[in-house]
């Protein structure tokens, strides 16, 4: 059961019908406000067709030109195939493009394509707006706090 104040005293409240423990879950409110997140994030940036994890992918690729896919995966905490997966999708939209590793024929080094670059640079203020408006009902402080929070949980 959550619980609620009321003038100072904690009062058990019934969980939502149909959810049981859920609402008393970490993990259950975490995937709650990652869809709440990410629905806001489509809405937010909708004219572009990128969603959070292109938008993930784009982001590191631009701050270290030349990195690797695994570099990548390192990076966004996904694991390499995921990392694949996604850059043929932004290599198909000619975003991201692989070039070849000098002495290393194995890897690749990515990089943005002057119109991923752009469409970054375009989608930078949306996404910001989106973060702002999203986090909206927090103070400055709890929003910092909760990123390092969540920052702990994830190691």
């Amino acid at each position: 059961m959550s619980e609620i104040k009321r003038r100072d005293v904690l009062l058990p409240t019934p969980a939502p019908k149909g959810r049981g423990l859920l609402p008393d879950l970490l993990g259950y409110n975490l995937r709650r406000a990652q869809v709440a997140l990410f629905q806001d994030f489509a809405a937010a940036t909708a004219e572009h067709d990128v969603t959070p994890g292109q938008f993930g992918v784009l982001v590191p690729i631009d701050a270290t030109p030349g990195l690797n896919q695994t570099e990548l995966g390192d990076a966004m905490g996904v694991d390499r195939s995921t990392v694949v997966a996604a850059i043929d999708r932004l290599q198909k939209r000619n975003l991201v493009e692989r070039r070849p590793v000098p002495g290393d024929r194995r890897s690749h080094a990515l990089h943005l394509t002057a119109q991923g670059q752009q469409l970054l640079t375009r989608m930078v203020p949306a996404v910001r707006a989106h973060e702002t408006q999203f986090s909206g009902h927090l103070t400055e402080a709890e929003r910092r706090q909760l990123i390092a929070l969540l920052k702990k949980l994830a190691g």
